[in-house]
């Protein structure tokens, strides 16, 4: 499944979970995919196509997630393309002027057969280079 969302990275988690929890199935239907207001990772999908709308995750998980000693602590959002190849992408975004901050790997404790990798463009912003089943 080929997809493009943002993800939006949060200190206080559980506020900005019931925000959107409530605003988004009004607005464009969306309905939560994954996760709780305990967080830290909520997503939540648009009705028609279950294509992802939106996620949320606790700026201090992200933090945790990446080597960087700078940076990711003041990121506001990431974007996020889950495809079928994350190699092949990082090569591409590689090539193209990104900067790798962790190289594409496997991520059992997201599923088993999750890959990730995370880069920034050459404006600085955060792309996370996502592979898995669902």
């Amino acid at each position: 499944m080929n997809t493009l969302h943002p993800r939006l990275l949060v200190d206080d988690f559980a506020a900005v979970f019931r925000f959107y929890d409530t605003v988004l199935p009004q607005v464009i239907g969306a309905k939560l995919a994954e996760g709780s207001a305990e967080g830290p990772y909520a997503r939540w999908d648009t009705d028609l196509d279950r294509q992802p709308a939106i996620a949320v995750l606790d700026r201090a998980a992200m933090t945790g997630m990446l080597a960087e000693t700078t940076g990711s602590t003041g990121d506001q959002s990431i974007i996020v393309l889950r495809l079928a190849d994350v190699d092949i992408a990082q090569n591409v975004f590689t090539a193209a002027g990104a900067t790798i901050v962790s190289a594409a790997a496997a991520r059992p404790e997201w599923g088993s057969d999750v890959r990730i990798a995370y880069l920034r463009d050459p404006a600085g912003t955060l792309v996370e280079l996502q592979a898995s089943p669902d």
